[in-house]
């Protein structure tokens, strides 16, 4: 198994079929829920923020950064995707993102689209969104939380979605795995390299949080019912 085989995006093969229908219907059943849940977050303001959120997603992950030698990663979303349009919405916009990768510009296999949108508008949208929830209710209880406390909060749910979401494919290859490099290595090597990315997944994910509750705290989904504006 080389390195590009292991990168979040899967390619074909490396999961055997079986896997691979199994999480297609996964996949599918969860794209179907986001849909129908997904009317209940967005109105007139956040329809036009949510396109934007996937043309950025869409327009980052094409940019690859170095982590080590021979791995590089890139922006995976999800987290930023849920705090800023919400959980449903946000795996909606992950998920166009992949579909359109595979089919326009060959990045994924097709028939890891399942397994692809399992991972990253799924697990690492839910991972990155539950730890973002958890962690502003923490500070909430204690004091009101700042653009700077919102980008730390950020940064950490991008990380945990970016680990998560790279456990998920750690767990489809245990299933399923076509190729002959042992479950243990993969995992060593998935949460090793994820965790690196992760931390520029949360550099980019605080960046633009903050960028946007700085000047339209109404339209950051997780600030929704704080009823005041973030002080500075």
């Amino acid at each position: 198994m080389t390195v590009d085989s292991v990168a979040m995006h899967m390619s074909d093969g490396i999961v055997n079929a079986p896997i691979s229908v199994v999480f297609v219907l996964i996949a599918v059943a969860a794209v179907g829920l986001c849909a129908v849940k997904a009317r209940n977050e967005l109105d007139e303001r956040t329809v036009p923020l949510a396109g934007l959120v996937a043309a950025f997603i869409f327009a980052v992950q094409m940019v690859n950064f170095p982590i080590l030698p021979g791995v590089s990663g890139h922006l995976l979303g999800g987290a930023l995707a849920a705090i800023l349009v919400g959980p449903f919405t946000g795996a909606l916009c992950i998920a166009i993102v992949l579909v359109v990768q595979a089919l326009l510009f060959a990045d994924g296999g097709v028939t890891a689209l399942g397994t692809n949108i399992t991972n990253m508008a799924v697990i690492g949208v839910a991972a990155g969104y539950g730890t973002a929830v958890l962690l502003y209710a923490l500070v909430r209880r204690r004091t009101d939380v700042p653009v700077a406390g919102l980008g730390v909060i950020a940064f950490v749910s991008a990380l945990i979605g970016t680990v998560c979401a790279a456990m998920g494919f750690v767990l489809q290859y245990a299933l399923g795995g076509a190729a002959t490099t042992s479950v243990g290595a993969v995992a060593g090597y998935m949460l090793g390299t994820h965790a690196l990315i992760g931390v520029g997944e949360g550099l980019i994910t605080a960046v633009t949080v903050m960028a946007v509750a700085r000047s339209r705290p109404d339209l950051v989904y997780l600030l929704r019912g704080a009823r005041q504006e973030i002080p500075v």
